[in-house]
């Protein structure tokens, strides 16, 4: 394994990472984390993926949101609200889905980060 910890997020926003077409992951606030990561499918109790997390970008405005659509996927109308919530791009690069998943234990509390 390449990477010591794991980002969780929920089915429908990985499997856009994951086909390439989604490679910004909207986030409430800033991270310092770079490097190779895995990527967690929320509530399956598996790593499904690695990408490369290389930036953190925003605070964005509504239409800032709007202009970088291809980029996160958010749906037009949920932008407004994501200025107040996710307005934040956590960049990702280069992600695959892991052939054989990989199963780690959940701990307590995580809801955004996973050391494995």
């Amino acid at each position: 394994m390449d990477f010591d910890r794991a980002l969780i997020i929920r089915k429908r926003w990985l499997d856009l990472i994951l086909s390439g077409r989604k490679t910004w992951e909207m986030r409430t606030r800033h991270t310092t984390v770079r490097g190779r990561i895995g990527l967690i499918e929320a509530g399956s109790g598996l790593v499904v993926g690695t990408a490369n997390l290389t930036d953190s970008l925003g605070p964005f405005s509504g239409e800032e949101l709007r202009r970088h659509f291809a980029k996160h996927r958010l749906a037009f109308e949920m932008a407004g609200r994501a200025v107040q919530k996710w307005n934040h791009a956590w960049a990702l690069e280069g992600a695959r889905r892991l052939e054989t998943p990989i199963p780690y234990t959940h701990p307590k509390g995580a809801v955004i980060w996973v050391r494995l």
